[in-house]
């Protein structure tokens, strides 16, 4: 087996090799002695008279923390105490001890080295369930059929990683599904129509061993169907199908086509799965060439490998660098590649929530199904297009165009030049537009259905653009909503936020996510320019950024984002290695990251560069053996 990882470089079939174990070695020494000498008495001195094994606040107790800071069990915990910690919401203000600047610094200096104890590991390997929109490209691609033909198979439930359970009312719909196929892909029912012809041959002369020409049968449709050449084994229980109909009087083409529905509703064709077992003797070993194949092509058609993806992995071909390289930018020219967006970005962007989102419609009336739509492809057109012209990651937040249809155009006051149905690149003037901060469908998901939320807008902003970690809101603090009708009825929705701050317990994250928001504020909450709020009060848009940084318009604060290239790269990365992989990253995969973006900064943080570094990663083309397996819901 080929060397795997090590410390912040690794090496991928051929990839350069940029560190060694004594730089893992060196690295891990320091970050434990640096976490003795200054987390341990930290968190003893602040934090575990709160969060110990006497008492456990929230239900978090550092003690096994500290004994073991490397296991993966507890990044999350380490994550949320760096947020808690650089927000000044721990230790709480009414503690008796606090830790002077110097050494909260220490502490979150410290924190962020604890991945180096993580052992080189490309993590858990999640062997997955097709999605609903997957399962209905695939039947596409190998039968023609139309992929509605899934449209009875409940939606999924999009979080982290992808939901592997299959429940007995399920089974019985992709039964169905795999019945429909059959009938779809014969042209006359019970007839041997071309059809049936193109995928089960001619029917066998008399006198010709018809097992052995089912079993030629199954070998060609398991091929396709598994995304992989069948085994031995995998043949003779699709064979034995084919006998059990024979048995039951079934004719020839009946009895193949009862091995079909077989194959359509097998886990090898429902799951994607590796090709057979890995060698003995190893902890670690790449993936063989099919599973790569249906890995990347998955990640960027949803669907099932083509002729020339399969070809290369036949021939052994694929996993060489060059040749990986040169599939990521084929298939992201593809018409296919729809799917990154689709499955990922709408996810990454929240647009998820747009169709079902509640407006009130006498404020918003323009907040029809052909407007959510247009919002919804105007982020998809956009982002496909930084993908396909490989542009950098800062123009998501920079950019001078967008596209339009005369249904979205007059968000932006573009109704008299845009006009009719079709969507079309628009170069924008307005500099306050252009980018995802000031995209109608984004300002929506982040309001509420009758106004703005700046705070909603600012946790969108620094966790979905940036990747910072914001804490969640104190208990039983009292939402805007309820603050005294009376006390508020002349102020803005500014004056009335900045009130709520005045609470203690919500102010050092809302010094945080307030500026954000307010500089978004004079967007409504369905993304149209306004200079006045609800109350007739004048939009203050001006605040100041961590750093000293100020800005008084959308344009500017879209101008002090763009300068963090290398946050809104490392946090993309991060969000799609996670989608990649079909589960959260932890432990060893921040070290991988930090390789990763080596290689995309040199190129200019471009997307296509982006991608794929992540498709010619450690994790996404090695997997752990043989029983460490998860599965979690996406």
């Amino acid at each position: 087996m080929l060397v795997v990882g090590v410390a912040l470089g690794f090496t991928v079939r051929g990839r350069a090799e940029t560190g060694s174990d004594a730089d893992l070695a060196a690295l891990q020494a320091g970050t434990r002695d640096s976490f003795r000498n200054t987390v341990t008495p930290f968190v003893t001195t602040y934090c575990v008279s709160c969060h110990g094994s006497k008492k456990r606040k929230g239900q978090i107790n550092f003690q096994p923390a500290l004994k073991n800071p490397g296991d993966t069990t507890y990044s999350k915990q380490w994550k949320q105490a760096l947020a808690n910690v650089k927000t000044l919401d721990m230790p709480p203000d009414e503690a008796d001890k606090q830790p002077t600047d110097e050494e909260r610094q220490a502490f979150l200096d410290c924190v962020a080295k604890v991945k180096y104890l993580s052992p080189k590991d490309p993590g858990p390997f999640v062997i997955r369930r097709l999605t609903k929109a997957e399962y209905g490209n695939t039947l596409h691609d190998l039968f023609g059929v139309d992929p509605a033909i899934v449209h009875e198979l409940p939606d999924e439930v999009f979080g982290e990683g992808y939901l592997n359970t299959l429940s007995p009312l399920q089974m019985e719909q992709y039964l169905g599904i795999a019945n429909d196929v059959l009938d779809r892909i014969s042209a006359l029912k019970g007839a041997p129509a071309a059809a049936l012809k193109r995928w089960f041959g001619e029917p066998p002369a008399p006198g010709t061993d018809v097992r052995v020409a089912a079993r030629n049968v199954a070998r060609s449709l398991a091929r396709g169907a598994y995304r992989r050449p069948p085994s031995e084994a995998e043949l003779d229980v699709l064979v034995a199908v084919f006998d059990l109909g024979r048995q039951n009087k079934l004719s020839y083409a009946s009895a193949v086509g009862l091995m079909l529905k077989a194959v359509l509703v097998s886990p090898q064709f429902l799951y994607i799965t590796p090709a057979g077992e890995a060698e003995a003797g190893h902890d670690v070993v790449p993936l063989d060439d099919w599973q790569l194949a249906s890995r990347l092509s998955y990640l960027l058609w949803a669907t099932m490998p083509d002729a020339e993806l399969s070809a290369l992995a036949d021939n052994g071909q694929l996993h060489e660098p060059a040749i990986l390289q040169a599939q990521v930018r084929r298939l992201l020219k593809d018409p296919r590649s729809r799917a990154l967006f689709d499955g990922f970005g709408a996810q990454w962007l929240g647009l998820g929530s747009l169709e079902g989102k509640a407006f009130d419609t006498t404020k918003f009336p323009l907040m029809t199904s052909a407007m959510r739509l247009a919002m919804y492809d105007e982020a998809r057109l956009f982002f496909e297009s930084i993908v396909r012209d490989n542009r950098s990651v800062v123009s998501f937040v920079d950019c001078d165009y967008t596209f339009l249809n005369a249904t979205l155009a007059p968000l932006y006051g573009l109704e008299k030049t845009v006009t009719g149905p079709e969507m079309r690149k628009v170069h924008l003037t307005d500099a306050n537009r252009g980018g995802i901060l000031g995209m109608p469908g984004i300002l929506a998901v982040t309001s509420y259905p009758n106004r703005t939320s700046p705070v909603k807008r600012g946790v969108w902003v620094l966790e979905q653009v940036l990747g910072e970690n914001v804490p969640p809101p104190p208990p039983n603090v009292p939402a805007l909503d309820k603050q005294d009708k009376k006390t508020v009825a002349d102020l803005t929705l500014r004056q009335r936020t900045e009130l709520h701050r005045t609470n203690p317990v919500c102010a050092n994250c809302h010094k945080i996510l307030d500026p954000i928001g307010f500089g978004l504020e004079n967007f409504d909450a369905i993304g149209r320019w306004r200079d006045q709020d609800d109350t007739g009060g004048a939009i203050d848009a001006g605040g100041e950024l961590p750093g000293g940084k100020h800005f008084s318009t959308p344009k500017e604060l879209k101008t002090i984002i763009a300068t963090r290239k290398q946050d809104l790269s490392r946090n993309l990365t991060e969000k799609l290695l996670a989608y990649a992989l079909c589960r959260q990253l932890e432990g060893y995969d921040e070290i991988v990251v930090d390789q990763l973006m080596e290689g995309i900064a040199k190129d200019g943080y471009r997307m296509q560069t982006l991608v794929t570094e992540i498709v010619t990663s450690y994790p996404f083309t090695h997997r752990r053996i043989p029983d460490q397996l998860t599965s979690s819901s996406k």
